[in-house]
């Protein structure tokens, strides 16, 4: 049964809490874990106690200043800015959003989209690279697309100079289906050089952001992003990257999750590969060729088929008992173990394979279950 849709006043309260300029993904989600939006936004503005869990992870001064924005902020002014742009605001608990990120355990509040998020519903690969390619990089990012997007494979990027707007100008030569993922609001168009390739996405497939329009592409927004891209990987191919490159982040990210990363060979010689040749030395598969993706796939002979949608490991026994003990209030080691009655070891290995296995997360010694209990209705 899919949950209810999330009422007008909720949506209100909930934009303009993404409208707070020091709110981030992880301090809404520690509100909204406790707190529905309307009540929430109307605890900050009154500077009234929060639960003691949203206090014990938010530190005082971060707390103040989040108060102090909620006085100030224009209530509906995000949701009025998302009409005005048409821009689809999808919550966590709604039957739109993308059930590849439902478990994540960083899975975003809410999403902020143009287009179609039943793009999402295909297989998906993303590919990934330097904002500096080299022409030879760039022509092997636009051919990938192109191939993956002709068998109905949904590429996903995060829509950057270089290799992410290649890959997409090869999903455009194949009239695929492409998901773009941004660090800023959606009604302007960044780089600006893009405007053209980010309108074409949200006609052909969808375009996706946790931040409202108005959100300006603000440095610290990317990393944030790309753990969004690697959430919706089934497979993530990194073309070219620097030694520090903004891609590697993206691949750790993925290899945290299970996802399978594949990076593009490049010469000792070229700068734009030298993250590429490390990810390969550390044990990531090489991309030679779209055949090689299409295994790693697990395809064949370019048919499509399907994943689970939830690929996480069924837990069993203690793990079982634990999660049950979890899923409606958070818990710390001792609190499991006096409920269960079982030894300290035993609890804390079978909490710690669930936050292995993307069951449960764990903050300050405190269980509590990933994914979509959040009280955003």
């Amino acid at each position: 049964m899919n949950p209810p849709r999330t009422t007008h006043e909720a949506l209100v309260a909930l934009t303009t809490l993404t409208d707070l300029p020091s709110i981030n993904p992880w301090r809404l989600r520690r509100l909204l874990w406790h707190h529905a939006p309307t009540e929430a936004l109307e605890l900050l503005q009154q500077r009234k106690d929060l639960h003691p869990m949203v206090h014990r992870a938010l530190d005082p001064a971060g707390l103040r200043t989040l108060r102090d924005e909620a006085r100030r902020v224009a209530v509906g002014a995000a949701l009025e800015r998302c009409v005005a742009a048409t821009v689809d605001v999808v919550p966590i608990t709604d039957p739109r959003y993308p059930p590849a990120l439902i478990g994540d355990p960083e899975a975003p509040v809410v999403l902020f989209t143009r287009g179609d998020l039943g793009v999402l519903d295909a297989r998906r690969v993303a590919i990934v690279g330097t904002r500096n390619a080299t022409t030879a990089g760039r022509s092997t990012a636009i051919e990938f697309g192109r191939e993956l997007g002709a068998q109905g494979v949904t590429v996903v990027s995060g829509l950057a100079r270089g290799i992410d707007g290649a890959a997409h100008r090869g999903v455009r030569l194949a009239e695929g289906r492409p998901a773009g993922v941004v660090a800023n609001g959606l009604d302007v168009a960044y780089p600006k050089q893009h405007r053209e390739l980010w309108n074409w996405v949200a006609e052909a497939g969808v375009l996706l952001s946790e931040w409202p329009p108005g959100a300006s592409p603000e440095p610290w927004r990317f990393p944030l992003r790309n753990r969004v891209i690697a959430a919706l990987a089934e497979v993530l191919i990194v073309v070219e990257s620097r030694s520090r490159g903004g891609s590697l982040i993206t691949a750790r990210a993925a290899l945290d999750r299970g996802v399978p990363v594949m990076a593009v060979p490049g010469s000792v010689h070229n700068r734009a590969a030298e993250g590429t040749n490390a990810l390969l030395q550390e044990g990531a598969h090489p991309a030679t060729s779209v055949a090689e993706v299409f295994t790693s796939l697990g395809l064949t002979n370019c048919t499509q088929g399907r994943l689970p949608l939830d690929l996480r490991p069924t837990p069993t026994g203690l793990q079982r008992q634990v999660l049950e003990q979890c899923r409606d209030v958070p818990r710390t080691l001792d609190m499991l173990v006096a409920e269960l009655g079982c030894p300290v070891t035993d609890a804390a290995l079978a909490a710690t394979k669930l936050v292995h296995d993307r069951w449960l997360v764990e903050a300050g010694g405190w269980f509590e279950l990933a994914g979509s209990r959040l009280r955003v209705p």
